[in-house]
């Protein structure tokens, strides 16, 4: 390698970090909700990058939280212990038995994480939305049909996010509630962590998932929307150009910006540091959801 390619390449690790710059002060001591799911939960190496982008968070002055999932976990222990999973309006159908195995699971996919960030040098605690009373709810239904010991969350006491956060620590959050007679009940992690980012008044609400963003044409990859407002995603709902998965969480990211979040992003986890390159760069990887009064980064 020539002198001045080795010169080329530091000039351009230097312009990445140049580029971040403004982004570290703006964030500097600011709470950013991660929703961690999907692939990059399952990937031992998108694992580990994930984990990687949330402690370089923590060490340049961010407070993030990390609100987990485990939906293919918990299918797939479910089918090893002999159980056959139901499911009612697509929804899995979560009774005592698998109830119980759910909960081991989080908190097995829970402490393995806190894991990796202690690996990192960084101090983490993994706690659920039972402890402390982070998470309370109501039974949840499914147009009417009871879908079991799935939870609908109605009321968040955030005090010991903030005291861990006081504490320097990088808290670790498994979607796990109780209700007003002290049952378990799980909790979808979309909503969990929207939950969770309103209770708290985050800056910043990240969702890793299986696609790259929002499109304005799902069928035509050219098509993906870096930046649009509330308004905007409500007029793209509305209009019907958004369907399945999608729907739900792009309904998720409106009301947590209706509800105080600045900005929302929804990320493909399956690329390597998604996270540091939406937050850290001017383009972005993925779709950032804002409020409509907030200034949009990126300009075509």
């Amino acid at each position: 390698m020539t002198e001045q390619i080795m010169q080329e390449q530091a000039m351009a690790k230097a312009q990445v970090l140049i580029e971040a710059l403004p982004y570290i002060q703006r964030f500097n001591r600011k709470i950013i909700v991660v929703k961690y799911g999907g692939s990059a939960m399952v990937d031992e190496n998108l694992k580990k990058q994930v984990i990687e982008d949330c402690t370089l968070l923590k060490l340049v002055g961010f407070k993030p939280i990390i609100v987990h999932g485990g939906g293919k976990e918990i299918s797939k222990w479910v089918g090893k212990v002999g159980m056959e999973p139901e499911f009612v309006n697509g929804l899995r159908k979560t009774d005592a038995a698998t109830m119980e195995v759910a909960e081991m699971v989080l908190n097995k996919v829970n402490k393995s994480l806190v894991k990796l960030v202690q690996e990192l040098g960084v101090n983490a605690i993994g706690i659920s939305g039972k402890d402390g009373g982070l998470l309370k709810v109501t039974k949840k239904y499914s147009d009417g049909q009871d879908i079991g010991f799935v939870g609908e969350i109605n009321e968040v006491n955030p005090q010991i996010l903030f005291d861990l956060l006081e504490k320097d620590f990088l808290p670790i959050v498994c979607p796990i509630g109780m209700d007003s007679n002290y049952e378990t009940y799980n909790i979808n992690a979309d909503d969990a962590a929207c939950a969770i980012a309103r209770a708290v008044n985050a800056e910043k609400l990240a969702f890793l998932t299986d696609i790259a963003g929002v499109y304005k044409d799902f069928d035509d990859p050219n098509s993906l929307i870096s930046e649009l407002t509330a308004s905007e995603a409500r007029e793209l709902i509305e209009s019907g150009y958004i369907g399945g998965g999608m729907l739900p969480k792009l309904s998720n990211c409106i009301d947590a910006i209706d509800n105080g979040v600045s900005r929302v992003h929804i990320l493909d986890g399956r690329i390597a540091h998604c996270l540091l390159l939406e937050i850290f760069t001017n383009k972005g990887i993925g779709t950032a959801i804002l409020g409509d009064k907030e200034d949009r980064f990126y300009h075509e």
